[in-house]
């Protein structure tokens, strides 16, 4: 029979793990969401690889250090997930445009469409930070 203090040791253990994987499993999970196909045939991750590739000849360095100046603020452990899928949104949004190259109106556009609603909170306090009128793109926040 477990008594005192080992007792109280494997429920804290027992609980432990079982939070951690919870947690491990629902990202892990939508992670396998995001893979599944569509009903075209293509998962959300493909799309994203796809609109990269085709437009990955259009970025200029300018581009690419604005890109990384606006995923700074993201986790490091987000940040490479937060970067692929705001480069995809821009990529769409230049292959939908026929853009000739990506400007810092798309990044711009691109970054404030693929952030999550909660968050643009904190995306207007970073691009005022980097001293960006907002207001040509004030549509794209309703």
């Amino acid at each position: 029979m477990l008594t005192g203090w080992f007792l109280w040791f494997i429920l804290f253990w027992v609980v432990f793990l079982l939070v951690t994987m919870s947690i491990g499993g629902f990202f892990m999970f939508r992670k396998f969401l995001k893979r599944l196909p569509k009903a075209d045939g293509k998962s959300e991750l493909d799309w994203q690889e796809y609109y990269i590739e085709q437009t990955r000849h259009l970025w200029g360095a300018e581009e690419k250090a604005l890109l990384e100046d606006l995923v700074k603020p993201v986790p490091e452990l987000f940040r490479d997930v937060a970067r692929q899928k705001i480069a995809g949104k821009i990529g769409e949004l230049a292959l939908q445009e026929q853009a000739p190259c990506i400007t810092k109106d798309l990044v711009i556009r691109g970054y404030i469409i693929a952030t999550p609603k909660r968050d643009h909170k904190f995306l207007v306090k970073a691009l005022k930070e980097k001293q960006i009128d907002l207001s040509p793109y004030a549509h794209l926040f309703d």
